[in-house]
């Protein structure tokens, strides 16, 4: 089928006009989620997203320089990986900040183990890690989406949609199964118990334990490494 037809007769009976869908999607700053393209196409989401797969595998067969790809809940155009050298060539005349080492280890722990408290992630660090979730935040790679239970009700931190879309994701689901690489949530609890015991903690106990749900906010221009104090970087 020529992708120039407009509209295309679905299977569901209902037509679609893929050309409106490319337009919405080449203006758009965000994935569009199909919810919206069906509201704007007065069409059932069902048909926008049989459509988009059915646009995205003609793109690939006709071997296009871009791809359709369905990230953080919606649809948007990207370049295709096979000619990711030549944008990496384009993208070096403006280069963008890059994370640090403490920022990109940070943003791992909050992205595996959320939602977590900045204590937390400190503990599994060992350093403290209080001005990399701002910086965090503050590029919208994560935000808090509710308090711990217990005393001093501590924020929690999770990752946020602009996260899954910078990854290239469709869902946290689709991270690279590396979890357990890190302490569990029983872990914390029980190496703030051992902390405690030690006087390391004092009365600051915190449970990672909540019903609060999963939510959150690139680039600190900073170099450094894990073994450092973090507290200073804003």
């Amino acid at each position: 089928m020529s992708l120039d037809e407009s509209p295309e007769p679905a299977r569901d009976g209902f037509a679609v006009d893929r050309r409106a869908i490319e337009a919405v999607l080449m203006v758009a700053s965000d994935p569009v989620p199909a919810s919206v393209l069906a509201e704007l196409l007065e069409i059932p989401v069902e048909s926008v997203e049989s459509a988009c797969e059915r646009m995205s595998e003609d793109y690939e067969r006709e071997l296009r320089g871009f791809v359709l790809q369905r990230v953080a809940g919606g649809y948007r155009f990207q370049s295709h990986p096979e000619v990711s050298e030549y944008v990496e060539r384009f993208a070096r005349e403006t280069p963008a900040p890059k994370l640090s080492a403490a920022a990109l280890e940070t943003l791992a722990i909050i992205a595996y183990r959320q939602p977590v408290t900045r204590a937390q992630i400190s503990e599994i660090r060992g350093v403290s890690g209080d001005g990399v979730v701002r910086l965090l935040a503050q590029r919208g790679y994560v935000e808090a989406v509710g308090k711990a239970i217990g005393p001093g009700q501590a924020v929690l931190y999770a990752t946020t949609r602009y996260f899954l879309e910078r990854m290239g994701i469709n869902s946290i689901e689709d991270l690279y199964p590396a979890g357990d690489l890190l302490p569990s949530i029983e872990a914390f609890d029980a190496l703030e118990e051992e902390l405690r015991a030690v006087g390391g903690l004092g009365s600051r106990r915190v449970s990672a334990r909540t019903d609060a749900p999963v939510g959150i906010p690139d680039d600190g221009g900073s170099r450094g490494g894990s073994g450092e104090s973090d507290s200073s970087r804003g």
